[in-house]
């Protein structure tokens, strides 16, 4: 964050780093506090139609300032390799993925199991013939509405939080999951969350992913959009192996809580759900998909 003061992407000021866990057992840092309305439900219930078209525009534009952002010139070019982000990606996960299906139930006695489709989807994204041209910016790691501090009465954005995923790698990673929501809308049963919110013509004044879209490639200089299938379908399948690290634990009571459970249940539709996407991709269809939604 502190590196990006000097910008014109929002972010609290810094103030300290603290490094001595001697302290308060933790390594932390003090920062500036942002009078302003930070809102969970990324519909934003409350507001006109035109003022929640326009806080989700704003929203956008943050992002494409933030990857237009020269890493260089903040002195970031270290925090991160300037290429292959999907590749490390995928063999990460892939990696993670074998580790968390092998976790046993200790009542059941029954293994997690592999995500569904979990072989073809995996040879899909290594496929170089669909992946997406290499970029890489500096990227959020976890870009969506409720990382966002809006300003008390403005429809603009006045900081972005939380940046601990925060690193070089490809900005369609940031778009898409910004923009899980509107996908995962037409997937009934994808999420533990309710999303059908996000369909067209369901919430006043809610953009949807064309629009967006067209803001951030405005702004950006480049547009994602046929890139949005392959990036959405693995943006999802991540999601599925975060939900199957959640089963990992709950098997082992590790994790206990009755969300947790509802996360157990959503890993198996949401790979189902990237691969329904890389399908799409593979046959050609994605782009006409995306331009319905």
């Amino acid at each position: 964050m502190h590196a990006l003061e000097k910008t014109d992407v929002p972010v609290p000021r810094t103030y300290c780093l603290c490094e001595d866990e001697s302290v308060i057992g933790t390594p932390f840092y003090i920062m500036e506090f942002l009078d302003g309305r930070i809102i969970e439900d990324f519909t934003l219930p409350g507001v006109e139609p035109e003022v929640r078209r326009e806080m989700w525009r704003q929203a956008v534009l943050t992002l494409a300032k933030l990857h237009a952002v020269d890493v260089r010139e903040v002195g970031l070019e270290t925090f991160g390799k300037g290429s292959g982000f999907y590749n490390r990606q995928i063999k990460t996960w892939i990696t993670i993925c074998a580790s968390q299906s092998k976790a046993v139930d200790v009542e059941t006695k029954e293994p997690v199991g592999q995500l569904p489709h979990f072989d073809e989807t995996v040879d899909f994204f290594k496929n170089e013939k669909w992946q997406p041209r290499d970029r890489a910016t500096l990227v959020h790691g976890d870009f969506k509405i409720d990382n966002l501090v809006f300003h008390k009465t403005e429809p603009r954005v006045i900081g972005i939080l939380d940046w601990e995923m925060s690193t070089v790698g490809h900005p369609l990673s940031d778009i898409c999951n910004f923009l899980t929501n509107f996908f995962t809308a037409r997937h009934a049963g994808a999420t533990p969350n309710d999303t059908s919110g996000f369909l067209p013509g369901r919430t006043p004044g809610l953009p949807q992913p064309d629009d967006i879209l067209g803001w951030y490639s405005g702004e950006a200089g480049w547009d994602p959009s046929p890139d949005m299938g392959w990036g959405m379908a693995f943006n999802i399948w991540r999601l599925a192996a975060v939900c199957q690290g959640i089963a990992a634990r709950y098997a082992v009571r590790q994790a206990s809580s009755e969300k947790a459970k509802n996360y157990v249940v959503t890993q198996k539709p949401l790979a189902r759900c990237a691969w329904a996407l890389a399908k799409e991709v593979r046959d050609g269809k994605s782009n006409e998909r995306a331009s319905k939604l």
